[in-house]
């Protein structure tokens, strides 16, 4: 992502920054090319393992037009699904970890590589967020699917 829909993306992400100055001035220098972000302001996010996720982002893909924000660290052990702010207090299923308020996250700079995680799908700036409903009814998809495939 470059231009407008970088900064777009940055704007997004630094507004849940106690400081956003702070928080665009260690993107920039911090050689991890990482901020530590809050979760649970204007969203939450839900972590899959790796092996679920991908199809599961396969099958999300499938169904709308651009799910939300999607990081995954580069040894694609998990992936963090952003999702609205409060799901991870009501989330219910097994075998996902949840980062909501009080907890904070690792985000790369929108469009760049760094520090062990990466973005699958870059934030649109405009609040995009995936359907927690839709993220569940892939998942279980996605799950029957590894289950007939044996694997």
């Amino acid at each position: 992502m470059t231009g407008s829909g970088a900064h777009t993306a940055v704007d997004w992400l630094v507004s849940v920054a106690p400081d956003p100055d702070a928080c665009r001035w260690e993107w920039e220098r911090n050689p991890l090319g990482v901020a530590l972000l809050p979760a649970g302001r204007r969203w939450d996010v839900l972590i899959l393992p790796g092996e679920l996720g991908y199809p599961t982002l396969d099958i999300l893909a499938r169904l709308v037009d651009r799910p939300g924000p999607v990081l995954a660290d580069f040894g694609d052990s998990r992936m963090g699904f952003f999702v609205p702010a409060g799901t991870v207090g009501r989330w219910i299923g097994t075998g996902v970890r949840g980062a909501g308020r009080g907890t904070w996250i690792v985000v790369p700079y929108p469009g760049r590589a760094a520090g062990g995680v990466r973005w699958l799908v870059l934030p649109d700036g405009r609040g995009t967020l995936t359907d927690p409903a839709l993220l569940e009814l892939a998942m279980h998809e996605a799950a029957a699917s590894i289950a007939r495939d044996g694997g």
